[in-house]
């Protein structure tokens, strides 16, 4: 998380601070969500089964139930299928470009294989 950088428009470093993370159930620990909350930093991560299950289990103590925002999860998915779309071109999936300009070309190649193909 703390090498994050979001690259700016114009000029200018890089931001070190998102607008918006969306994460997975692993990412769902007391820790990561204090993190994120010290940074000001908004999120959308499920809560797992287990964790709500002690969380109520608490009673009072347990805090109230997380911020879950289900659409914006959602979107999440489409950015991971069209990761695993990438994946199915053998170069991009193997990596065996060992500059990484040359590696960009090559996703930028299989992005617009698929692209073509709709």
């Amino acid at each position: 998380m703390e090498r994050i950088s979001v690259p700016r428009i114009g000029p200018g470093r890089p931001r070190t601070r998102p607008d918006y993370l969306s994460a997975g159930k692993a990412y769902s620990s007391r820790a990561s969500r204090s993190y994120l909350r010290r940074r000001k930093i908004s999120h959308t991560i499920p809560e797992p089964r287990d964790q709500r299950a002690n969380r109520r289990g608490r009673g009072s103590a347990g805090g109230r139930p997380t911020g879950f925002d289900a659409e914006r999860y959602k979107k999440r998915n489409v950015v991971e299928r069209a990761i695993n779309r990438l994946k199915n071109h053998r170069a991009v999936a193997t990596r065996y470009d060992k500059r990484a300009y040359i590696y960009l070309g090559t996703i930028t190649f299989a992005t617009l294989i698929i692209w073509l193909r709709g």
